[in-house]
């Protein structure tokens, strides 16, 4: 199984990376320490959080929740990405946009497939 790269947060400055390789440091920014997100299965809200997949006809639609995420100024899905046998893909959004996705992938790319997404205000979650 691909390990999924992690997602470290600024929570001063809101500043956002993700770690390519893991080594042996702690990443800082602001003079404190990232914090390194935990991707979320259930916990607060699952019903508006989890990514939903559905195979298409050019490859995979991602949703995110099975009840219709806010997309408000403070308070939006910021990007929701799909992890294919080791790709990444990723789309960004803006407060009222629709959060969902659809990536576009040749029939040989879908043998191992996840998803996840990041939400302003309850963070990092899972397929």
């Amino acid at each position: 199984m691909t390990e999924q790269k992690q997602v470290c947060r600024c929570n001063i400055c809101g500043n956002m990376v993700e770690v390519l390789r893991t080594g042996g440091g702690t990443l800082v920014c602001c003079g404190h320490p990232m914090e390194i997100l935990k991707e979320k299965d259930g916990d607060v809200g699952p019903e508006k959080h989890i990514p939903i997949m559905e195979k298409t006809e050019f490859g995979v639609k991602v949703k995110v929740g099975s009840v219709p995420h806010p997309m408000e100024e403070n308070h939006y899905i910021e990007w929701i990405e799909l992890i294919v046998d080791g790709k990444i893909y990723r789309k960004y959004f803006s407060p009222g946009d629709k959060p969902e996705a659809e990536f576009e992938l040749k029939s040989d790319e879908t043998s191992e497939i996840r998803a996840r997404e990041y939400c302003t205000i309850h963070g990092l979650w899972r397929s």
